[in-house]
């Protein structure tokens, strides 16, 4: 489950217009809803018989370097970049995603 309250007070001023009234109207029952949010870090296109001989401790190289951003999908819909960051604090070691780009939604098919 993704635990996204820590950072609310950060991500309110930089929110789409009309966002906090939505996520604060108690009326809207979809609003207390969970969804999956899925990092993508990368990709590979291995062959199949290179696959299959995969093992413990195999390597598989991502089309992406460390430091790219990461996609963010609900569904098969991309909805944000950002960077993979550690959080700090009582869960350091943790692995949040500092989103740098929402995609506008409305102009996607």
């Amino acid at each position: 489950m993704t635990d996204i309250s820590t950072s609310t007070q950060a991500s309110e001023k930089n929110a789409p217009p009309g966002a906090a009234a939505v996520a604060a109207d108690p009326s809207n029952p979809f609003t207390s809803v969970p969804i999956d949010v899925s990092v993508c870090v990368g990709k590979a296109q291995p062959l199949i018989r290179d696959l299959v001989m995969l093992g413990e401790n195999a390597v598989l190289t991502l089309d992406r370097r460390i430091d790219d951003p990461v996609d963010l999908y609900v569904g098969e819909r991309l909805i944000a970049r950002g960077l993979l960051e550690e959080k700090e604090g009582d869960d350091t070691g943790r692995l949040v995603v500092r989103l740098t780009e929402i995609v506008d939604l409305q102009h996607q098919p």
